[in-house]
């Protein structure tokens, strides 16, 4: 069965009066969850506010009591897994176990250059988020201390106390479409897969894909939950909706890239046939800042239809 959470752009203009009022009205109106990105800016253009992660993630753990929530994703680049490690622990504690935690390579050349973090080059950049993902979890998941020696980490006899109150702390989610290094990387270590902006055809090729990998891994096709990142414009009618598109482009095109568009009855339809491909949680990235009542009419109209 498909649910559908919030996802915002914590770099994008977000505030605390908006954070908390999106946080209230995720709660209120049924969505499963409130997810946002971890950045310091935008790629291009005006820098704009930028809410601290693991500061709004802390409020909204003590704020909320339904929801579950985390980022997607958050980058080892400029992150130490440690330091996540050990604050994720603590914030899904303090949630009573609703954090799913979000982990990525980096990917955003702008904000590593302006605040003196290495980006580093591709092959370079998942062999050091293959090795924060495996010091991660070795800290959420060992009661008793681990060792870990790599090219960018090291733990010698490490333990994270106090131990998390969910077994094994917080689920890992790693998001991302590669074939090459991210779904093997999921297959490996992963909670959670999260594919980004794909259409259904292509989501049913690569959760197949992830399938096989589960299987070359020994786990179990069931041991990874499947779900996906994409935008939602939604309208009261397809007209509405196709008003709020940006650059000129058509409903036609931006469907094709797996964005959700349309009124109730076109979102619903889209939303089902995600389903039937396996998606099993869509985290429909809302760009109104202060779209309050659009997610209202969202939730009144579609969610309790799917």
């Amino acid at each position: 069965m498909l649910d559908v959470a919030i996802m915002v752009e914590g770099q994008d203009g977000l505030t605390w009066t908006r954070w908390q009022r999106l946080a209230r009205a995720a709660e209120e109106l049924g969505f499963a969850g409130l997810y946002r990105s971890d950045h310091l800016t935008n790629p291009t253009g005006p820098h704009l506010d930028a809410l601290e992660l693991w500061a709004s993630l802390t409020w909204l753990a003590g704020h909320t009591s339904r929801i579950e929530f985390g980022p997607l994703v958050s980058p080892v680049s400029f992150r130490h897994p440690v330091v996540t490690a050990w604050t994720a622990a603590a914030v899904d504690d303090l949630s009573g176990g609703r954090l799913r935690l979000g982990l990525g390579a980096g990917w955003q050349e702008r904000e590593h250059a302006s605040y003196g973090f290495d980006l580093l080059d591709t092959d370079r950049r998942f062999a050091r988020f293959a090795e924060g993902v495996q010091v991660v979890r070795r800290l959420l998941r060992s009661d008793a201390p681990s060792s870990f020696a790599g090219e960018f980490y090291r733990l010698d006899d490490a333990v994270l106390l106090s131990r998390p109150r969910r077994p094994g702390g917080p689920p890992i989610v790693i998001g991302g479409n590669g074939t090459k290094r991210t779904l093997p990387l999921a297959a490996r270590y992963a909670d959670e897969w999260n594919a980004v902006f794909v259409p259904a055809a292509r989501f049913a090729d690569l959760n197949a894909r992830l399938d096989d990998l589960l299987r070359e891994e020994g786990r179990p096709p069931s041991a990874v939950r499947r779900t996906l990142m994409t935008w939602v414009v939604f309208g009261r009618d397809a007209a509405e909706a196709a008003t709020k598109l940006r650059n000129g482009q058509t409903v036609e095109e931006i469907r094709a890239r797996g964005v959700v568009v349309g009124g109730p009855d076109d979102v619903t339809e889209q939303l089902r046939e995600l389903a039937g491909v396996g998606v099993e949680r869509v985290m429909a990235q809302w760009l109104e800042r202060d779209g309050l009542a659009g997610l209202e009419a969202l939730s009144r109209s579609v969610l309790s239809r799917l």
